[in-house]
């Protein structure tokens, strides 16, 4: 498995031969200081970063790889991998090696990838759901679009932003394959890691004002008076819950009143409402559809809905890491990696299907 060292790397232990000293070697080709293909420069951007080897001071024949931590900035990562391409199998794979990995998933060349694992952080219950590679293999070419949007789901709604940004970044490496001849990709991943505890679930009361910015402001997570919610709400500097609520509703009713006559002749479901907390002279808001009913009930799961739902030029760009990982079988080529692109296409047109629908 990954370990986590100290200094807030990674560690990879090697693999044994020829994968480990042919994954050691694609790195220290791609990371070479004196370095200057283009090609190889610009995949530096799609790979976590490398720090060479280490070995523990009490096993010093163990060699691991040192790695980017790539989900070291994120609160709460929601991480998945996905191995690209037709074949699993390198070039010079046996007969026997070739039928164990087309057995694992009859549908890899069809489909041009495979779900290995996932970890998703659902706001609704602040937990986590874990799926397997065997969630993966048991994905057809009908239920593929199903189980990937899994990742997706907070808990409470599709984060179509992620998705957004997730293809966003699957183009870049489909661009960089798309221009490259001289490596080919076997059993390689892209790892996909997004921010779990959104913008929605935090918001610092004494920020700058939505009405101002336009967008949800920066530093939701920093120090100061936060607002945070899962299923209870919990304010740092231990404010009353009760107070909190009560003053948070009671800007709903007043801005909502506010806006009701002025709003009275759109229809209900088109209604603009700023979100204010008088007491605190801060204002969330936003031109989100937002009804009656919606007011009703317990607010935040309310607000988070609001939030989630805001257009796209009043959001922040989604916290959206996607890179490549997992090179043991990567071999010198002349030709495009053709396995490798129908998966990278294959993959976004699942991603925008979910996107769309």
């Amino acid at each position: 498995g990954i370990l986590q060292h100290p200094d807030g790397t990674v560690l990879k232990q090697l693999q044994p031969p020829p994968r480990g000293p042919r994954e050691q070697e694609f790195y220290n080709k791609v990371y070479d200081s004196d370095c200057c293909d283009s090609i190889l420069l610009e995949l530096r951007e799609y790979l976590p970063k490398y720090f060479g080897v280490w070995s523990p001071p009490t096993a010093p024949n163990d060699t691991y790889l040192k790695l980017e931590d790539v989900t070291s900035k994120f609160n709460k990562p929601c991480i998945m991998d996905v191995k690209i391409g037709q074949k699993s199998y390198d070039p010079y794979a046996s007969a026997e090696k070739i039928q164990q990995q087309v057995s694992k998933y009859p549908l890899m060349e069809e489909i041009g990838f495979l779900v290995l694992g996932m970890r998703v952080y659902h706001v609704s219950s602040d937990s986590y759901e874990t799926q397997n590679q065997h969630y993966g293999r048991s994905l057809t070419k009908e239920t593929v679009k199903d189980g990937i949007s899994k990742f997706f789901h907070s808990g409470y709604c599709l984060r179509k932003d992620v998705v957004a940004a997730s293809i966003q970044k699957v183009e870049k490496i489909l661009e960089w394959f798309e221009g490259q001849t001289q490596l080919n990709f076997y059993a390689s991943s892209l790892l996909f890691v997004y921010e779990g505890s959104c913008q929605a679930t935090a918001v610092r009361l004494s920020d700058v004002t939505l009405a101002e910015k336009r967008r949800v402001p920066k530093g939701l997570l920093s120090g100061g008076d936060v607002l945070e919610y899962n299923n209870n709400i919990h304010v740092i500097n231990s404010t009353e819950n009760g107070k909190i609520e009560a003053s948070v509703s009671k800007g709903l009713s007043k801005f909502y009143a506010l806006h009701k006559k002025a709003c009275s002749k759109r229809h209900h479901s088109q209604l603009s409402l700023k979100v204010g907390n008088s007491e605190q002279d801060n204002v969330w808001e936003t031109s989100t559809c937002i009804t009656q009913e919606h007011l009703n009930g317990n607010v935040l799961p309310q607000l988070e809905k609001v939030f989630y739902h805001m257009p796209a030029e009043t959001k922040e760009s989604a916290n959206v890491e996607v890179r490549m990982i997992d090179f043991a079988h990567v071999f010198p080529s002349n030709t495009k990696d053709e396995g490798y692109i129908y998966g990278l296409k294959n993959l976004i047109t699942v991603l925008q299907n979910i996107l769309d629908n």
